[in-house]
């Protein structure tokens, strides 16, 4: 998965929210009077995002990670509408997260009911430590959208915006790895998967 370059303020290059390219950046005030104002032009799609005193008020997307090109079809409508809402209610994308890692869970083979429970099999079945907290990352903060608890996710939107970080890391690991370590595999010669399978079933 390659690094993701947020929209920043004055930035000659990041991925644009518009197109979702990493492209050179261009930048304008919007009027000669008010240096409050400006804009940048995405040398990819040549579209324009506005900015007011150094942030981005169209559109209003949260700078955020778009959705892992391997995420399931039945996780993205929540991702994505989390996204869109992050920047004005960090509690609620972090809610909808919650939801999407719930219907993750289902497409890495669990039940889907109880995310807690979920992480306990796939520990059980030897889930590496480091997805364990990812999951887990999630799965608190998550809860904390739905039930307000000891993280104020409002008062520190940057807990909210690494959770799409933290999806998209456990996508990558679970789903993406073992998809391109599968295609590469199964293009060796015939015999010597029959000779891996021969070898294996006499272990």
């Amino acid at each position: 998965m390659s690094k993701y370059y947020p929209p920043t303020y004055d930035k000659e290059q990041f991925h644009c929210l518009l197109c979702g390219v990493y492209a050179k950046q261009n930048w304008y005030q919007l009027g000669s009077s008010d240096h409050d104002f400006t804009y940048s032009t995405c040398t990819h799609c040549y579209k324009e995002c506005y900015w007011y005193k150094e942030k981005m008020i169209i559109p209003s997307e949260a700078h955020v990670s778009p959705p892992h090109q391997d995420l399931p079809k039945s996780c993205i409508s929540e991702y994505n509408e989390a996204r869109d809402i992050a920047s004005r209610s960090p509690r609620a994308a972090a809610a909808l997260l919650r939801l999407a890692l719930q219907k993750l869970m289902v497409e890495l083979g669990e039940k889907g009911k109880n995310i807690n429970t979920d992480i306990g099999s796939l520990v059980s079945k030897g889930l590496p430590v480091e997805v364990q907290q990812a999951l887990d990352y999630c799965r608190v903060v998550g809860n904390n959208g739905v039930h307000p608890g000891e993280i104020e996710l409002n008062d520190n939107p940057e807990i909210t915006n690494s959770l799409f970080e933290m999806i998209n890391f456990i996508v990558e690991d679970r789903i993406s790895r073992p998809k391109k370590i599968a295609e590469l595999y199964n293009i060796l010669p015939k015999g010597a998967l029959e000779a891996v399978e021969k070898r294996d079933k006499s272990s």
